[in-house]
């Protein structure tokens, strides 16, 4: 009896190690979950969600995290057009991305914080670092050098 259950046993390990390396994060990839950091402050701001849409990358404010007092569900009041007064939590913020060796570039991405940014968003591409964990997101106009960067912390299994 003890020699037919050690095989199932291995077998029952196997088939749960295999399982949980199916739900493992793609490191490899800045599809997932980020925290974003206020640049003056170094406070966490929010989360952003990345995620694939027709073969390019885009990305939306999943979570928001306010001080005492502030809106907990403010709107994009400096937004324009059709994002005037839109919810900031679920707008999406940066889109068509692709991969290009070994960064994501070709997207567009805004601050919901400037007025009328969201009418000419800034090129923006992305460089994953420190082996998966560290995003790199460097907004520019016209070429990469006129820009600024920002260091996203990637949110584990999210």
């Amino acid at each position: 009896m003890h020699k037919m259950l050690l095989p199932a046993a291995a077998a029952g390990l196997l088939g749960l190690m295999a399982s949980a390396n199916a739900f493992a994060e793609d490191l490899s990839s800045p599809i997932g979950t980020w925290k974003t950091t206020d640049d003056k402050t170094g406070k966490v701001k929010s989360e952003v969600q990345i995620f694939e849409n027709n073969g390019k990358l885009m990305g939306r404010i999943v979570e928001l995290f306010r001080e005492p007092g502030e809106d907990p569900d403010p709107v994009c009041d400096k937004c324009t057009g059709s994002l005037h007064n839109h919810k900031i939590k679920g707008l999406v913020i940066m889109w068509g991305f692709v991969k290009n060796g070994e960064q994501w570039t070709g997207g567009r991405i805004f601050d919901p914080q400037k007025p009328g940014n969201n009418e000419d968003p800034y090129k923006a591409k992305l460089t994953l670092t420190n082996g998966g964990h560290t995003l790199i997101v460097r907004g520019y106009l016209g070429f990469s050098w006129i820009g600024r960067s920002q260091t996203w912390q990637r949110v584990a299994g999210k």
